[in-house]
């Protein structure tokens, strides 16, 4: 689903060099209501963005996201669904695990405001289509919709990689997590947290985004973030909904893999 907190919510019953640029969408998705402090903070990521000069898109990604450190978080920060029309959310000052890549992989892939928007339109909805039923709920989508954000990576990591055939947004009930959006066949492919080891972690580059790999009918991964590659050990950087955490954070990269059935790694170039 789009928001962690939303999977949680509905099945716990708790609250979880120059890039190239995206297609452009239609001018009125693009015509969002922004918030002076967010406007504020586009400008000043922006000319953080331009300012960096002739780096990897991996350096450009930890660069951005680094920005957004300490960002409270707030669950099912987007609006819309099957009875309510969808709206396009621009919100610096509230993220939520997968607003926060959003964001990220936008600003990375643009120069000025309106590239912003309408990459954060691609980012965010199957060809540039601001609806409910066109929104990437899942965090495979990225890699499986026709405007391919990131390339899944984790199959080529290690022999120990497992394939799980899931029927996405089916729940082990018969019912659905999400009204209005139809069941998807994919085969999800994860690295059990067991198998995740110095060899797997080599591998990763910063910048990688990843998926904590769900153990449940109709999901995909319950959290993402974003691996980053630091002088004192590799961190998972998110946006947390963990009590007494709730903001965008740097974790331990092998602790947080000990706490998740497994990782889905996705990787944008």
């Amino acid at each position: 689903m789009r928001t962690v907190a939303r999977i949680l919510l509905l099945v716990l019953a708790v609250a979880c060099g120059t890039m190239p640029m995206l297609p452009l969408a239609s001018a009125a998705p693009s015509a969002a209501t922004i918030d002076d402090a967010t406007y504020s903070r586009i400008n000043e990521l922006l000319a953080v963005r331009n300012g960096a000069g002739a780096v990897s898109k991996g350096e450009l990604t930890e660069l951005l996201s680094r920005q957004f450190l300490g960002t409270p978080y707030v669950a099912d920060v987007l609006v819309g669904s099957a009875t309510q029309p969808e709206q396009l959310v621009v919100d610096f000052n509230r993220l939520d695990c997968f607003t926060y890549l959003d964001y990220v992989e936008a600003l990375s892939r643009s120069a000025d405001r309106d590239q912003f928007v309408a990459n954060l339109i691609a980012t965010r909805y199957v060809d540039s289509r601001v609806d409910f039923t066109q929104r990437k709920h899942f965090f495979t989508d990225w890699s499986h919709s026709p405007r391919i954000a990131a390339d899944d990576i984790t199959a080529a990591l290690t022999a120990a990689a497992v394939t799980v055939d899931k029927q996405l947004n089916a729940k082990g009930d018969g019912g659905n997590y999400l009204p209005g959006i139809p069941v998807v066949d994919r085969a999800i492919t994860y690295i059990p947290s067991g198998s995740v080891n110095d060899d797997v972690i080599g591998q990763l580059r910063t910048g990688d985004y990843i998926g904590a790999y769900a153990d449940l009918p109709g999901l995909d991964v319950t959290h993402v973030g974003i691996f980053v590659a630091t002088p004192s050990g590799p961190v998972f950087r998110n946006a947390s909904s963990i009590p007494g955490v709730d903001k965008v954070v740097d974790s331990p990269f092998a602790d947080y893999v000990r706490s998740t059935p497994g990782i889905v790694v996705l990787r944008s170039e």
